[in-house]
């Protein structure tokens, strides 16, 4: 699957959406570069953020890039399926992964995440869904939709 960076404006929005701050764990599943969890950390003091990827080379690069920034301490990258990966202590998830890999998350997401815990996920809907909440960021000719769910409130 090729690696589409979600643009820094995108990934602050997402933050600023889900209500990101101190007290919060948050997840980003097939996470790339590492940042999002990188400004969740550096930008919004969050307590933690976990990188899930299995792409070799983007984990090394976000584990460079948190150690680089000296954020090491509270960002960790972990290499596995997110599908597999044990994300119960999660109070946000973020997501930019297409619409039917959202949905084959959906079980897991439902499952696993306590009630009030915060999804967002760039461009790609959970179908079936409920959004919470809604934006629309615009860089240059291309325009980003961001979805917020709440786990209890958007799902059924």
């Amino acid at each position: 699957m090729p690696f589409v960076p979600t643009p820094l404006p995108v990934a602050r929005k997402m933050l600023e959406l889900a209500g990101a701050g101190p007290g919060d764990i948050l997840y980003d599943l097939g996470c790339g570069d590492g940042r999002i969890p990188l400004l969740a950390v550096k930008e919004f003091n969050v307590d933690k953020a976990i990188c899930i990827e299995l792409r070799e080379d983007l984990a090394d690069k976000a584990e460079e890039e948190a150690e680089r920034q000296g954020l090491k301490g509270r960002m960790e990258v972990r290499r596995e399926d997110m599908f597999k990966a044990d994300i119960s202590d999660a109070t946000i998830v973020t997501l930019f992964l297409l619409t039917s890999v959202n949905n084959e998350l959906a079980p897991k997401l439902r499952k696993e995440l306590r009630r009030g815990t915060r999804i967002v996920s760039h461009e790609f809907q959970i179908t079936g869904w409920r959004p919470l909440a809604f934006a629309t960021i615009s860089e240059g000719h291309i325009s980003h939709n961001i979805y917020l769910y709440v786990i209890g409130y958007s799902t059924r």
